[in-house]
């Protein structure tokens, strides 16, 4: 009978979206208790390596938990530093890397698989979970999170901000090359 305003619109449309981000992390987490289930009783994560495929899981327990809170919240603010927990997990993701590509395994074949999906799996599933919290940014602000500019965030057009994040670029670059 009315026609909605942009928030309303904005809710609809991002609730749809999200629940698909929520699905996924939990397709993702099924797919780690899946590798862990399919070496059962053995270990699909040699011991070396247990400690990181651990915390990682910490990581991914956390996000998912501030992922919640931001979205029964709606702390735009929260939202934006779940990014950092995201790169706490991309960090775990390339230790695994360094592991499987140092030169040093001796594993087999069968777990350096294992390792890269699990690792992947998680990384996905902390991706997800920025996702949502980008997400909650434009439901509240009506911006996308890179249009959306925090409180204490330097001025727009600061030449050492600017700098500074050709830099970062430049760092994440490197690292992914490498």
């Amino acid at each position: 009978m009315q026609q909605p305003v942009a928030t309303d619109l904005r809710i609809v449309i991002t609730s749809m979206r999200m629940s698909a981000d929520l699905e996924r992390m939990g397709d993702l987490a099924r797919h780690v208790a899946k590798v862990a289930r399919r070496r059962y009783p053995e270990s699909a994560v040699p011991a070396a390596l247990r400690s990181t495929l651990l915390e990682m899981g910490q990581v991914a327990e956390r996000i998912v938990s501030k992922a919640g809170s931001v979205i029964a919240s709606k702390d735009v603010d929260a939202a934006v530093r779940l990014e950092q927990d995201d790169d706490e997990m991309d960090r775990l993701h390339r230790r695994l890397f360094q592991a499987l590509l140092g030169g040093q395994w001796d594993h087999g074949m069968e777990a350096a698989v294992d390792i890269t999906l699990v690792g992947r799996y998680y990384e996905r599933f902390a991706d997800h979970a920025v996702s949502v919290a980008r997400r909650v940014v434009y439901l509240v602000t009506g911006e996308w999170h890179n249009e959306y500019v925090a409180p204490d965030a330097p001025p727009a057009g600061d030449p050492v901000a600017a700098d500074h994040l050709v830099e970062v670029r430049a760092a994440v670059h490197a690292d992914v090359v490498r």
